[in-house]
């Protein structure tokens, strides 16, 4: 497989590294352009694999150039792809932005969530749910942080997510964000749909959804991108995500 552009739409943190996946501009039927998951042939994807020669570390909404070798769908994960990120680095080749992202975005959502929601065919895909909340915390003793949301689908409805819990965030910019907005003396911050649009000034907002690797013999849906139109801005501190 030749050099592709891929437009990163996850860019998250693992307790053994980093996971990033995105769209190639090969059209895909359910999804419209096809996944990919870019993974190493030994070991974890790490932070300094998607970071470019000039040392920036690749961001959603960028457009890059990766070397792409050859599928490793290993299912759920039918989207992995070997990438050479050593000899090839990541190149920047543009950003997704603006009212040209805002298209995309509301022109590319899945159609078949359910495939990864509920079957588990497959593991990423781009929806809007039409209810969210959100809730950051921070443990004063361990200082162990969370990042969750919840959110309802009109297609189909997972019982974790629409919780009042939700599930994990690991998005490295939205668990960012959330730190940003819990500061130095607040330790919880719930948000609902109004709320957190509210802050966001987001007239729309988008997940990317992902399942994890396999863990107590279950694969747990993740949301692995948060895409809020306009986009946000945040200082993202890469030693503490």
């Amino acid at each position: 497989m030749p050099r592709q552009q891929v437009l990163i739409l996850a860019m998250t943190y693992m307790r053994s590294g980093i996971c990033t996946a995105g769209f190639t501009n090969e059209s895909a039927a359910t999804t419209h352009l096809r996944w990919v998951r870019p993974v190493k042939e030994y070991g974890n994807l790490l932070l300094g694999d998607m970071t470019d020669a000039a040392g920036r570390v690749a961001r959603c909404s960028d457009v890059m150039e990766l070397e792409l070798k050859k599928p490793r769908p290993e299912p759920p994960h039918t989207e992995d792809v070997i990438t050479d990120l050593i000899y090839h680095r990541p190149r920047l080749l543009r950003r997704l932005e603006g009212e040209h992202r805002a298209r995309f975005l509301a022109t590319h959502l899945d159609r078949a969530p359910a495939e990864v929601i509920v079957q588990q065919t497959r593991s990423l895909c781009l929806v809007r749910p039409h209810d969210l909340w959100a809730r950051f915390s921070c443990d004063p003793l361990s200082g162990k942080y969370e990042a969750r949301l919840g959110f309802r689908l009109s297609q189909v409805e997972h019982k974790l997510a629409s919780s009042p819990r939700g599930i994990p965030v690991t998005d490295i910019q939205w668990r960012a964000l959330g730190r940003t907005w819990l500061g130095a003396s607040n330790h919880e911050l719930s948000l609902d749909n109004a709320q957190l649009r509210e802050r966001l000034h987001a007239t729309d907002i988008y997940l990317a959804l992902g399942l994890s690797r396999g863990y107590q013999d279950e694969y747990w849906l993740l949301v692995v991108g948060v895409h809020a139109v306009p986009d946000y801005a945040v200082q993202i501190d890469y030693n503490n995500p």
